[in-house]
């Protein structure tokens, strides 16, 4: 397959998957694809380790970075707060809401060394301060893609990246108005997500999106957005794209970070089994729908808190519900995690690697398939 991504990006299939976990981003990236890490819940050291570790497993193979670098959050004006400043702005009417949650659901609390991990560490944090080192490392470590959500690449990435040996940034946008200004702001991909995408989604389906944004910028388009069959990859393609995007069919192969507990539920899923919800990170983003989202939306809630005040309040509380969630009704049914509505498609567990073949060869046939639709 040639395409303008698979040219600038050097590999065989234009087919970038966005995973939390190093060995999905591995294995795709030695399938012939190109695997990014998604890095906003890294510490610096864990980057280094995990980025250490992929480069050591694809020898030499192009894999990038993903981190959100939103422009809009709270303490922005700031240029990002520290923790405890952060967790001041929690209202108590929140905290004591969240417990009560939680007690009524039976979730035991963490051991305390456990809790002040998760305490002192302040969930998903996305202020420039705590993006630098992660960026660093990222350039550090020869990173061949630095991917940018939640707003267009600030300038001073786009610089570095340049520096840094006309290493590519792409752009994540959920509607036309976004990815004109990524364009503008010199990203070298834009990447045209559906609301169908797991993770933080606007309301434009796919098929309507992707040849807006294809007519409207100069950079090279990637489709997402509920794509993990290779008949979509065909369609993306065929809709003006030159590779595709994808996240949640990672979610339930063999090497994927997700638990048995939401793995079962994703195996389970129907496509309409998702939510758009604030109650992860204080932003729309798409996951599975379970008892923790329709709390989040029913009459008593106090509503989600902005980015980054939600991750910081229900940091804790997650922890307590995957803790036991293998073993307790009550956790099991407010388990959830981010997904899009391939999930309905997603009915094994199997390697990533044969993610990537499969959808190849499904590509293969949907291509030919059209190609016996012309009259010579």
């Amino acid at each position: 397959m040639r395409t303008a991504v698979t040219e600038r990006l050097g590999i065989e299939f234009p087919i970038l998957a966005f995973s939390h976990c190093r060995d999905v981003v591995a294995a795709v990236t030695n399938s012939g694809g190109m695997g990014v890490l998604g890095a906003v819940a890294h510490s610096p050291k864990q980057l280094e380790i995990d980025l250490d570790w992929i480069a050591a497993e694809t020898k030499g193979k192009p894999f990038g970075v993903d981190l959100l670098i939103p422009q809009k959050f709270v303490g922005a004006d700031d240029g990002g707060l520290e923790v405890g400043s952060l967790r001041d702005l929690i209202p108590a009417e929140h905290r004591e809401w969240l417990d009560g949650l939680l007690a009524q659901n039976g979730i035991p609390p963490l051991p305390e060394d456990d809790a002040e991990a998760v305490r002192s560490y302040g969930g998903m944090r996305v202020d420039p301060k705590s993006m630098a080192p992660l960026v660093d490392i990222s350039f550090a470590k020869g990173v061949s893609l630095m991917a940018s959500a939640l707003g267009p690449p600030p300038p001073w990435l786009i610089e570095r990246a340049k520096a840094e040996g006309e290493v590519p940034v792409a752009a994540l946008a959920g509607s036309l108005e976004h990815a004109i200004r990524h364009d503008q702001a010199g990203a070298d991909l834009i990447i045209a997500q559906g609301t169908e995408a797991g993770g933080h989604t606007g309301e434009v389906a796919t098929m309507v999106l992707v040849p807006e944004v294809v007519d409207a910028v100069q950079a090279p388009v990637l489709a997402a957005g509920g794509i993990g069959r290779g008949r979509q990859i065909a369609a993306s393609l065929a809709l003006g794209a030159e590779g595709v995007w994808c996240g949640s069919v990672w979610l339930t192969t063999q090497e994927a970070e997700t638990s048995d507990v939401i793995k079962d539920k994703f195996l389970a899923a129907p496509s309409s089994g998702t939510v758009r919800s604030r109650s992860l990170t204080g932003k729309p983003a798409r996951m599975i729908r379970t008892d923790w989202t329709d709390a989040w939306e029913s009459e008593p809630s106090p509503g989600p808190l902005g980015m980054p005040l939600q991750s910081l309040l229900v940091a804790e509380a997650q922890s307590r519900i995957a803790r036991v969630a293998a073993k307790d009704e009550g956790a099991r049914r407010l388990s959830t995690y981010f997904v899009g509505q391939i999930v309905g498609s997603m009915n094994t567990v199997q390697p990533a690697a044969r993610v990537v073949l499969d959808m190849v060869e499904e590509f293969i046939d949907a291509v030919e398939r059209l190609d016996g639709l012309l009259q010579d």
